[in-house]
Formats: structure tokens, C-alpha cells, sequence
């Protein structure tokens, strides 16, 4: 099955996405750029295929305060894509990249007057141990979780929600088993 996405806007967007060098943030960006938006990728690496295309990079960690405020400056929008994912680790490295980093985020949001957030999240972040179906956004968070990741998303959403309002409009996705085509 092939999909297509058409997105229109009245004006090219600034738009930032974290993790811009990743499959799902590279995909977001090579559709921006595609439709003749501004794009910049803030990612820890610098990545040839975002280069050859003359998308702005922005080599940084998004647990940086400092360099995810250069990263937003400037930007309308901002996809917040970069997570550390996987089920094995430190607690602190989840907390780091997914927690600190979501708040970095938003708070340089803020204080650029950025207007939206579009949160990348996980559907991990409601899962409690058994088969679920017909979830949507009013399922409760679980009272454990089986590994960091959901367990920081987790807390990162809140953060989200919390700044929704607050002068940013934010949409929170929780995309699963994300694959295709590079």
C-alpha cells in the first residue's frame, strides 16, 4: 500500500526537527524540505544525505540547554522527534535524553516564541501488561512500567501537556512500529 501525504501551507514554515538524522525525523524533514520549507536538523551528528540536500544542521545534544536554544531560535515550528529508545540502559541516560531533553525543548520554545511543538511519544507510555484495543488518548498512564523508555516518555508527555497553553501549541503522537522506505 502506498500512502501520500500532502501538506499545504500560505507560507514557506521554519521548522527545526529534533533527531533530524534519524529514520522518522530524516523522513519529516525530507518532506519539509520537499514542500519548500525552511528546515534545520539539530541531531548529534552531522548526516551527508541531510547536506547533499542543504538542510541546516545543528550538531548538538538535545540534553544541552544552551545548544537546543540555538537549534529553536529563529524557528516556527519544531518537531521533537530525538528519543533514546530501546528497553536496556541507564535510567539516568532515558532521563537525560528523553526528560531533560523534552524540557529543554519547550523551555527554549518559550522563550523563542516558537508557536507549536509536535511531540513525538510512544503508545508504550500506556501499555499496563495485557492486550489493549481501542486505546486512545484518555488511557491512563500504567502505575509501573516495564522498562525506562515508556516510563521517561511517560513523563515527558506530562511535560508537554503541562506547557500546552502556555503560549505553545503543542500535539503529542504516538506512533507505532515505524517503517518503510529511506
Amino acid at each position: 500500500m502506498n500512502t501520500t501525504i500532502s501538506i499545504k501551507a500560505t507560507k514557506p514554515t521554519k521548522a527545526l526537527v529534533t533527531g533530524g538524522g534519524g529514520f522518522l525525523g530524516g523522513a519529516i524533514v525530507r518532506l519539509l524540505h520537499k514542500r519548500g520549507d525552511d528546515v534545520r536538523s539539530f541531531s548529534r551528528s552531522v548526516y551527508t544525505e541531510l547536506e547533499t540536500l542543504g538542510v541546516e544542521q545543528i550538531q548538538g545534544d538535545i540534553s544541552d540547554q544552551h545548544a537546543v536554544e540555538q537549534a529553536v531560535k529563529g524557528m516556527d515550528l519544531v518537531f521533537h522527534v530525538a528519543a533514546k529508545p530501546g528497553i536496556w540502559g541507564d535510567y539516568s541516560e532515558y532521563y537525560q535524553t528523553n526528560v531533560t531533553g523534552t524540557g529543554n525543548v519547550i523551555s527554549a520554545c518559550l522563550k523563542h516564541r516558537v508557536a507549536r511543538l509536535v511531540y513525538t511519544s510512544s503508545p508504550s507510555v500506556v501499555f499496563n501488561g495485557t492486550d489493549m484495543e481501542g486505546v486512545d488518548e484518555s488511557a491512563p498512564y500504567p502505575a509501573r512500567f516495564h522498562a525506562h523508555y515508556p516510563k521517561t516518555k511517560a513523563l515527558a508527555e506530562q511535560l508537554v501537556v503541562d506547557a500546552a497553553g502556555k503560549g505553545l501549541l503543542t500535539i503529542i503522537l504516538r506512533p507505532h512500529l515505524i517503517w518503510g522506505p529511506r
